[in-house]
């Protein structure tokens, strides 16, 4: 029999993950040249690469091309519904390769495979949680990879108990 989908989601705790796991973000993100232009400006990162058009097009990339921490932050944000959405703190981000370059008008999306869960041994509401994660984009390229730890709630944290708002009054009724 298949497995019955939540009726509500709320994130993944620690005992959700298992070794050999694979996620895949839900939806895409078509990365824009205003979203390019925002992250150049907001970290003062400077290499006309990422908005000199003039002078991209005499690199081997032959355009602009999105400044890689924008790549890592949205593919990074993409795998957060199925795997970090309750975490208490990323520990974390290793061995960050961009074996591609991404172009405003890409699509990404993100696949992640966990690597490796244990208890906390100083923290007994969290579990850390070892991944690796990738962006790939709309031609099924690799554009990022890189590895990422994080604590997450454990079932029956504090922290996490009455998150979920309901309403005191029912269906249909006048306020």
């Amino acid at each position: 029999m298949d497995a019955v989908a939540p009726k509500t989601w709320g994130g993944r705790v620690f005992e959700d993950f298992a070794v050999g796991d694979v996620y895949w973000s839900r939806a895409g993100r078509t990365v824009t040249e205003t979203d390019n232009v925002w992250i150049t400006c907001m970290t003062q990162a400077y290499n006309q690469v990422h908005f000199n058009a003039l002078l991209a097009e005499r690199t081997r990339f032959g355009e602009t091309i999105v400044y890689s921490a924008l790549t890592l932050a949205i593919v990074g944000g993409l795998s957060v519904p199925d795997t970090s959405e309750n975490a208490a703190a990323n520990l974390g981000f290793e061995e960050v390769r961009l074996p591609r370059p991404v172009y405003a008008g890409d699509t990404l999306w993100a696949e992640s495979e966990i690597l490796e869960t244990r208890p906390s041994a100083s923290r007994p509401n969290v579990g850390i949680v070892r991944m690796r994660t990738r962006g790939i984009n709309q031609r099924k390229e690799v554009a990022i990879e890189f590895l990422k730890a994080f604590m997450v709630y454990r079932r029956g944290a504090l922290e996490l108990s009455g998150l979920v708002l309901e309403p005191a009054e029912p269906w249909g009724s006048d306020a």
